[in-house]
């Protein structure tokens, strides 16, 4: 508004974490963390593609020096002047370990995770994020949900076709498929899958009885919005920056800084809303409480669910494919349609000045 410089931070700060009512079956701390991008048309910077590099900002949490010059001197309307005490007691956690994996091969992601398993704690957790093309399965008759629907790609190289390939109807050894990850869920494992072949996540079994949630990407998204697609993924776009996410879909390209504030504290309070509602209810899985004590694991599920509540109120995003998915699923009725987080929407597209592109509360079944 002043031509001053504006540094919006999406790390996690004292500003950001969510509040929630913590509860001794939150027990769980994020220690391992493997981003994996690999999609083919999408921005890159070295061996960063634009999702690597947003998920990469969204789990770290803002250095305490930072924080205090970005917020000490003119503090934004409603935020708190960082004062070094409330705050720097939860900045001073370390991060996560992270692994960064730009279009690995099946043999380097497998190394990296067995060593991220390996260096788990008592009471950690490991969190996979995957950004990357599916890789469609071609079998006639599907039977096993492991490995007979397909997966994601991991390096794009192929090795030369076997001559006997249609004899023996070989697997591509460069897709990851969910049956891969089985092993791994001895321990805590927290999944993000970005793909247009997403769903083939959605079976995990639980095998071990650890905690595992699984948050998996739309697989399709209207025409309207292809031409967006190498500027990165949207549902990435939403678990970074869950405003900046229903802004893409709104068209709402030039936000004023005194508005997007506005809006943003709309966003707070839906986040705010939406921990209180799973921590309260009933049919929430078990395994989404265990994860939900850890702040980066909370601020992405809580943003999951602003996703799923955008896309759905959207009159755009016309059927499930549209739709992000869970697993273990979340309750509708009690979380993903629940009224006040409907409401807390429709007040954004009307504060956004985007209203006529959602559905009111009088289109809704």
């Amino acid at each position: 508004m002043d031509s001053n410089t504006i540094v919006l931070s999406h790390r996690l700060s004292a500003h950001n974490t969510p509040p929630v009512e913590k509860t001794p079956m939150m027990n769980l701390s994020l220690q391992e963390i493997l981003i994996v991008g690999n999609c083919n048309d999408q921005v890159k910077f070295s061996e960063l593609t634009i999702d690597m590099f947003r998920m990469l900002q969204t789990l770290e949490r803002e250095p305490q020096e930072d924080v205090a010059q970005i917020y000490d001197a003119s503090p934004a309307p409603n935020k708190i002047p960082f004062n070094g005490d409330t705050g720097s007691r939860t900045l001073k956690r370390e991060n996560p370990h992270k692994y960064l994996l730009y279009k690995p091969t099946f043999s380097q992601l497998m190394v990296f995770l067995a060593s991220g398993f390996k260096e788990l704690p008592a009471n950690g957790a490991m969190l996979l994020y995957i950004s990357a093309d599916g890789a469609f399965s071609t079998s006639k008759h599907p039977q096993d949900p492991g490995y007979d629907y397909g997966g994601v790609v991991t390096n794009s190289k192929r090795d030369p076709d076997h001559s006997n390939k249609r004899v023996m109807q070989l697997k591509d050894m460069h897709c990851f498929y969910p049956g891969d990850l089985y092993a791994f869920t001895r321990k805590p494992l927290f999944l993000v899958v970005d793909s247009d072949n997403s769903p083939v996540f959605a079976n995990m079994p639980h095998y071990f009885g650890q905690p595992l949630v699984v948050l998996m990407s739309p697989q399709d998204i209207p025409s309207q919005f292809h031409d967006q697609h190498h500027r990165g993924n949207l549902f990435t776009l939403f678990l970074h920056s869950p405003l900046m996410g229903m802004c893409l879909v709104s068209s709402a390209c030039d936000v004023p800084m005194n508005l997007w504030e506005k809006c943003q504290a709309l966003v707070d309070r839906f986040i705010s809303e939406a921990s209180r509602l799973v921590t309260r209810g009933r049919s929430v899985d078990p395994s989404f409480l265990q994860f939900f004590g850890d702040d980066f694991l909370r601020l992405l599920t809580l943003r999951f669910i602003f996703c799923s509540t955008v896309l759905r109120a959207h009159r755009a995003f016309k059927g499930r494919q549209f739709y992000p998915r869970c697993h273990p699923s979340l309750p509708e009725g009690e979380v993903l349609d629940h009224p006040s987080l409907y409401a807390i929407i429709l007040d954004l597209a009307t504060t956004l000045d985007v209203s006529h592109l959602y559905y009111d509360t009088h289109d809704l079944q």
